[in-house]
């Protein structure tokens, strides 16, 4: 059984430092500005016989009651409650400080083991040993999480605590694939809100102010027998409005990389201002992507007349987005839950569409009837001859269409022979790739 591990200290000390660093990959947005880390990450980690599970905080510090800090500290808060076991984690540089001796003495009161890091020892000039020990936790590990040094030590005085909670686990018969879901859309749409609602805790921070997610923060969502890895990822602005703003271009990478990391992407629009030209690029990005889709219309109970308007959505978005046509449109409120039930359903059918394969008898079959109710067009006088297709791929589908002159061979036909793909096989909430072979004429140079 993993141990929960919850890095604490106060801000600017190297804490996502040293969890990109034990996590073996760059998770958590790293930046000189204290206060880059606002909800806390999660991470497990295999470190020879050691299981953890990390968890990123932001710092420690004073904040106004109720501001964003004071609630992105009561969300470390939580972590250390919920750890079981915290690395405090002190600028081996600068020395003790005040804010040092305080939270020293909020993780005392916490009654957690503690185990005191020195960061940033990479100098010869490191902290004064002796000063350490007013904190009360004895003598501090040296490392540098920007080198990696003194890492070896701290897996050290981490194998203990590993070793009276690991318990051998029994066999347990092969669970449903995990399936990673991401859930992305502009600034201010209610991800957030709908992520804490999904997994039924008020695991990121939320609020009226525009871009808090700033890290793609992870969570496991387990419904029946099915887990789903979410991942909440901060909004994508246009690019012209990120310029020059090295944090948000770092929480811009972070949300790409969910989605390149997810099977299923829920694209969360606002239900007042509705697939406005971000709304658009974002959803031709996943689509790009190759992910699967499923839209989410947020704040659903600020419709005033809702009869028949999410028919009118579901026709604009066809209109807008051919390439995904018929994909999984749900009105939901996640400040007060309604139609959240009805969005699990759908990223499952999305997730099913994403991984099916048809047999190619069925899909010449299929390709025969479309052939004949909407011939190809012709070329300089030659019509475009479609043979026979097959499906090489999944996730997405992909198929290989065979015959004469396909290098001629229209978009618009191509994105006829798509619907009715969608149509035929329930293959809507995924993109559709076609890659066209043309037969070679042995006779063209004769």
């Amino acid at each position: 059984m993993p141990v929960t591990v919850a890095i604490v200290g106060r801000p600017n000390v190297g804490k996502s430092t040293l969890f990109n660093r034990l996590a073996g990959k760059r998770l958590a947005i790293v930046h000189n500005t204290p206060g880059v880390t606002r909800d806390r990450q999660e991470a497990a980690v295999e470190v020879g016989p050691i299981s953890l599970v990390l968890i990123d905080t932001a710092g420690l510090d004073d904040a106004a009651p109720g501001s964003l800090s004071a609630r992105s500290i009561a969300q470390t808060r939580d972590a250390i409650a919920g750890a079981d076991i915290c690395l405090f984690l002190i600028d081996g540089r600068e020395g003790l400080t005040t804010g040092d001796e305080t939270i020293a003495d909020a993780l005392r009161r916490s009654g957690k083991p503690v185990i005191l890091v020195a960061n940033k020892c990479e100098a010869s000039r490191s902290i004064d040993v002796a000063e350490s020990f007013r904190l009360g936790f004895g003598e501090p590990i040296t490392i540098s999480a920007g080198h990696g040094l003194g890492l070896d030590e701290l897996f050290d005085a981490l194998a203990p605590f590993a070793a009276e909670e690991g318990v051998e686990d029994e066999e347990k018969p092969e669970a449903d694939r995990e399936l990673k879901l991401a859930i992305v859309g502009r600034p201010n749409v209610g991800k957030s809100s709908l992520f804490n609602r999904l997994i039924g805790e008020q695991r990121a921070l939320t609020g009226p102010e525009p871009g808090i997610t700033r890290d793609a923060i992870a969570a496991q969502w387990t419904i029946g027998e099915r887990t789903i890895l979410l991942h909440d990822t901060a909004g994508l602005r246009k690019r012209a409005r990120i310029q020059g703003e090295a944090i948000e271009k770092l929480a811009v990478e972070s949300t790409l990389h969910a989605i390149r990391f997810a099977e299923c992407v829920v694209v969360v629009v606002d239900a007042i201002a509705s697939f406005e030209k971000q709304d658009l690029t974002i959803a031709d990005l996943v689509a790009r992507e190759g992910r699967a889709i499923v839209f989410a219309v947020n704040k659903w109970d600020l419709i005033e007349h809702p009869a028949g308007a999410i028919g009118k959505l579901r026709r604009l978005l066809d209109d807008l987005l051919p390439q995904i046509a018929d994909a999984p449109l749900v009105a939901v409120s996640a400040l007060t839950g309604e139609g959240v039930a009805r969005l699990l359903p759908a990223v499952l059918a999305a997730d099913r569409a994403w991984n099916t394969h048809i047999p190619t008898a069925e899909l010449n079959r299929f390709l025969a009837r479309a052939l004949e109710r909407h011939p190809p067009p012709a070329i300089h006088g030659r019509r475009v001859r479609v043979r026979y297709m097959t499906q090489p791929k999944t996730r997405p589908p992909a198929f290989a269409l065979f015959g004469n002159q396909l290098n001629a061979l229209p978009e618009s036909y191509q994105r006829y022979l798509q619907n009715e793909l969608r149509a035929a096989f329930g293959l809507g909430g995924t993109p559709i790739r076609f890659s066209l072979r043309t037969t070679i004429n042995p006779y063209a140079d004769k």
